[in-house]
């Protein structure tokens, strides 16, 4: 068996938000690679959306390494809690399953989740004056990227058009019905 047949792909638990941490101690080391699939999405944060980026598998990544040479190392490294285990055994991960993972996500290992709506959405407003009311989309305007919610507004339904950055998204589960 050559060296990099002895490598195998591990689960790594790190400490809580720290997966970029731990991920880019573990990129500095030796004979160790690294996969942190990220996603990009939309959040209303200190009233108005923004986007942010989150580990696919919040508080897990992947390293591949070869595990008598290199396990220690990468359970004792900053931002590591520990390397997934059940009892004794560290269960490897198929080089195919990561693979497939790494087709969906690119070389920069991230994906954004567009920000499209339809009508019937729940959403709610992330900017302005009406900061944190929920609506429901009536109509998608995409020639001028507004939106027309509708939305309780002084005990009445009132149609308000917004831009469509002005809102995000609420549950997925949850679609209104006219």
């Amino acid at each position: 068996m050559t060296e990099n047949e002895n490598r195998a792909w591990f689960c790594v638990r790190s400490q809580p938000k720290h997966e970029h941490i731990a991920a880019a101690h573990l990129r500095k080391m030796d004979d160790i690679e690294v996969f942190l699939p990220r996603i990009r999405f939309k959040r209303a944060i200190q009233r108005k959306p923004v986007w942010v980026m989150e580990a696919l598998f919040p508080n897990y990544f992947f390293a591949r390494f070869e595990w008598e040479v290199s396990h220690r190392e990468v359970h004792y490294a900053c931002g590591v809690r520990n390397i997934v285990h059940f009892g004794r055994y560290f269960p490897a991960i198929p080089d195919e399953t990561i693979e497939t993972l790494r087709r969906g996500f690119g070389p920069a290992e991230l994906r954004t989740i567009p920000e499209k709506f339809s009508p019937g959405d729940a959403v709610q407003i992330a900017g302005g004056a009406l900061f944190g009311l929920q609506a429901v989309v009536a109509n998608v305007i995409p020639c001028r990227e507004r939106i027309a919610v509708l939305m309780d507004f002084l005990g009445r339904q009132t149609l308000v058009e917004l831009t469509s950055d002005a809102v995000i998204r609420q549950n997925l589960e949850h679609r209104a019905v006219f």
